[in-house]
């Protein structure tokens, strides 16, 4: 393989290819690593070694936006670093690289946690792949900043055509140097040190007021269209007084920032709302969403993949606005998991309200994995759609 523009020899170790994305969606043009982990790992390689060698294991070493496991394990294996701190948003990546870890003999060398004070307390090395939101980026630079050592150096990357300049607006803010790197393989690699003396206020979550849904919408940094209400679900919500009459529990599925749950919770004081997402991310704000409206003993809010915890046939009604990228792909995978969980959560007789784009006419697929599928609306963007599970 091509060596990184740096021409520093890549670590020995971990051969990346070995990685999985499963629990996630797999396919043929879905990787679980990319240039972007190999050059990180590459510009990272003499800081990661320099630990090591000072018998600091990984203890001084945090991982942020890994995707599969690539940079916390790709450190593991190559350099022997253990008690390496990670935070990955979706519930699906943090899976995966606790299924990659176990299966490489890995699993004592990497540690979960949310995205908090503690993930980078102490940190001297942060490893980093960047998000293509800036209010994530100035979310995590901020906790970077105010927790790393002083002497903190970050090695943040990404495919170049998701890396805008205003990124280094945004590191500007809460570093002294902000050093960009040579693009190799269509990635490239920002290197950023010193942590400035007066930070920003903290800003997270964020809240909005929204008159269309006549709601406080709050949202963190990863979090889906941030306190704006997306238009798909904008669409959805004209739908709600239709919806399952009679339901006591309710589920809305890849709750975001909470709009839907809350907007069922205020409009149908009735249900019983369940809102969850895979994204630790969108669980806090969907619970600030709840608190800054009055609901937060209205709503529990859980992260979860695709309702994997919940019990069989527990729902009168769930409402879905489905993804249709896979990270930067698009791809249906995700979607089509979703309309399974929703097909067996759903009670028989239950309702699955399902918003998409007009061009991915998910009605054929709706039919046949959760039941009898009815259009009830459509404007020049999205389709709105009712499925009923079946009595037996």
């Amino acid at each position: 393989m091509q060596q990184p523009a740096t021409g520093a020899p890549r670590p020995p170790g971990l051969e990346l290819s070995l990685l999985r994305r499963f629990p996630d969606v797999e396919a043929d043009n879905l990787h679980a690593h990319d240039a972007t982990d190999e050059l990180i790992l590459d510009r990272a390689g003499a800081e990661l070694a320099a630990l090591a060698a000072r018998g600091q294991g990984g203890g001084a070493l945090a991982v942020v936006g890994d995707r599969y496991g690539a940079l916390a394990l790709g450190a593991a294996g190559g350099h022997g670093l253990e008690r390496i701190r990670v935070h990955q948003d979706p519930l699906s990546g943090e899976l995966a690289l606790a299924a990659n870890a176990a299966r490489l003999g890995l699993a004592g060398s990497v540690e979960s946690l949310p995205l908090s004070a503690k993930l980078f307390a102490g940190a001297t090395v942060v490893l980093w792949q960047l998000p293509r939101s800036l209010d994530e980026v100035d979310e995590v630079a901020a906790l970077i900043a105010a927790n790393a050592e002083p002497g903190v150096r970050i090695y943040a990357g990404g495919r170049q055509k998701h890396l805008a300049v205003a990124m280094n607006g945004v590191l500007g803010r809460y570093f002294g140097n902000v050093l960009p790197g040579r693009a190799w393989h269509k990635s490239r690699v920002l290197e950023v040190d010193s942590p400035r003396d007066q930070l920003p206020a903290r800003s997270f979550p964020r809240k909005d007021w929204n008159a269309d849904a006549g709601l406080w919408l709050c949202a963190h940094g990863a979090t889906f269209a941030g306190t704006k209400l997306d238009i798909g679900t904008r669409f959805l919500l004209d739908f709600v007084p239709l919806m399952r009459p009679g339901a006591a529990r309710a589920i809305d599925l890849g709750c975001g920032n909470g709009t839907i749950a809350a907007f069922l919770a205020a409009s149908r004081p009735e249900l019983r709302v369940l809102a969850t997402d895979q994204s630790a991310a969108a669980v806090a704000s969907s619970a600030a969403t709840a608190e800054a409206n009055g609901l937060d003993g209205r709503v529990t809010v859980v992260r979860d993949d695709a309702m994997a915890g919940f019990p069989a046939n527990s729902a009168d009604l769930v409402v879905l606005n489905p993804p249709f990228h896979v990270g930067a792909t698009v791809h249906a995978g995700i979607a089509l998991k979703l309309f399974d969980a929703a097909a067996r959560v759903l009670a028989p007789g239950g309702e699955l309200w399902t918003v998409y784009n007009r061009h991915l006419d998910y009605r054929g697929q709706l039919q046949e994995r959760v039941g009898p599928t009815e259009i009830k609306g459509r404007n020049p963007k999205f389709t709105v759609a009712v499925s009923v599970k079946p009595a037996c």
